[in-house]
């Protein structure tokens, strides 16, 4: 029995059989760590849930397409030796498309949870050049000048705000939902007019207040697209198929000005009965949020086993070289005490902003750390060096976090630094030897 005993004390003064425990630990903290990242996206994932509903209620994401000529014609084809009448319609987009926006955002919370909406003012003009009917095959008397329509493809019809009349050629018409053609497009509202067939140029415009969320996107449907929009946003992203000739952005919010032409796009100016998909090219603007609490929280969540296993690298050091022992359970309610601040951070910047979280979450977490050290230390010297270490990695972690481009570069850095003070710190250890009962090592 007392063999045991001996071998047993042996093992735990062993430097080898620390660092094995040391790693056993870390492989088993790996199971909350990614139970946090899964909490982390659960939260995600109820908050995109929320944005949804408040979306589904409020606007969604719109896409303007339009103005878009649709003229029926009469049409015949031999058919079995005869001539049968055929019904086509002819698409024709504006030469010219000029559209005037304004996007005012608006926040609406919902619990914990923020949801960017907007209201959009939209001041549209399309110039129509009527085709020469020769060149298409078409005589004019083969068109139901009387039964043409005028459409816009609207994403989500529930956001529009105002009572819209089209102007075309100084006359007024009503508009009438559904685009009674869902070859371009599914949703949206137009309008019947007449045409005289003496009459080349027609401009049509609308006012269009539209309300939605996150983002508001245009189809190119004129050979020469000219849009502008502003708003007071001051975090705007540009997506879509083009981005903006020319944008400013400060705190005051942003303006953009696109010019698209029909060879940027992939569909024609004119065609007759086939299908094209106009939101495909469309562009616009994001609306987003300063930071993203989820996204930054989920990448500082990954960080959480390189945190454990540097501070667990600090004690060991602390151990060996300062003739210290410590407790395997002592190093696991320090990695406890490091997880924890994954939620402290996760649930604080839901409330009060990531930044402001994470500067609380790591104070917390570090005079948390600093206290226990200096009960299992009984030095106010190694106390300090542990919570100084602490600082510089939850400094480092920030640093990161707030790059974009560059956080891969520097975080590769930070650790070639760190792995080289390590392998200083560490090149008059002998590993091969062991911790006595008074925390002295010896050579085995």
């Amino acid at each position: 029995m007392q063999t045991i005993q001996e071998f047993s004390q042996k093992l735990s003064r062993s430097i080898s059989v620390k660092i094995a425990i040391i790693g056993f630990l870390i492989l088993i903290l790996l199971i909350p760590t990614f139970m946090i990242q899964g909490l982390i996206s659960e939260r995600q994932s109820t908050r995109d849930e929320v944005i949804q509903e408040v979306s589904d209620k409020w606007g969604r994401p719109q896409t303007i397409s339009g103005p878009i000529m649709a003229i029926p014609y009469i049409d015949y084809e031999n058919r079995d030796d005869a001539l049968v009448k055929v019904s086509k319609t002819l698409y024709v987009l504006p030469e010219k498309l000029d559209i005037d926006g304004k996007i005012i955002p608006e926040i609406r919370y919902r619990g914990t949870y923020k949801v960017i909406v907007y209201q959009s003012e939209s001041h549209i003009i399309g110039s129509f050049q009527l085709p020469e009917w020769e060149a298409l095959g078409i005589s004019t008397d083969q068109i139901s000048w009387n039964k043409i329509n005028i459409f816009w493809g609207i994403t989500d019809l529930r956001g529009i705000q105002n009572e819209v009349t089209i102007k075309m050629n100084n006359q007024s018409y009503k508009v009438e939902p559904g685009t009674k053609n869902q070859v371009v497009a599914y949703s949206g509202f137009s309008s019947s007019v007449t045409l005289d067939p003496q009459i080349k140029h027609y401009e049509v415009s609308l006012d269009l207040y539209l309300s939605g969320s996150k983002n508001l996107n245009f189809s190119p449907v004129g050979k020469t697209t000219n849009v502008n929009i502003n708003s007071p946003w001051s975090t705007p992203s540009f997506t879509g198929s083009f981005l903006p000739d020319d944008h400013t952005i400060d705190q005051n919010g942003f303006k953009a000005s696109w010019t698209i032409l029909d060879l940027n796009r992939n569909f024609p100016q004119i065609w007759q009965n086939q299908t094209y998909q106009l939101f495909d090219a469309a562009f616009g603007v994001n609306l987003l949020f300063p930071v993203d609490e989820y996204q930054k929280s989920m990448r500082s969540a990954k960080y959480a086993i390189l945190f454990i296993a540097l501070t667990f690298l600090i004690y060991l050091f602390v151990e060996i070289i300062n003739k210290k022992r410590i407790h395997p359970i002592q190093y696991l309610l320090v990695s406890l005490a490091l997880l924890l601040f994954y939620t402290l951070l996760l649930s604080l910047s839901e409330q009060i902003g990531f930044n402001l979280a994470y500067l609380i979450s790591a104070v917390a977490i570090i005079s948390l750390i600093t206290v226990y050290s200096q009960s299992i230390f009984k030095s106010v010297r190694l106390t300090r060096i542990t919570s100084i270490s602490l600082m510089i990695l939850y400094a480092f972690l920030f640093a990161i976090l707030q790059m974009e481009d560059y956080a891969l570069l520097f975080g590769s850095i930070g650790l070639f630094v760190i792995l080289g003070f390590v392998m200083f710190l560490s090149k008059r250890i002998n590993w091969y030897g062991q911790i006595n009962g008074d925390g002295q090592v010896k050579e085995s």
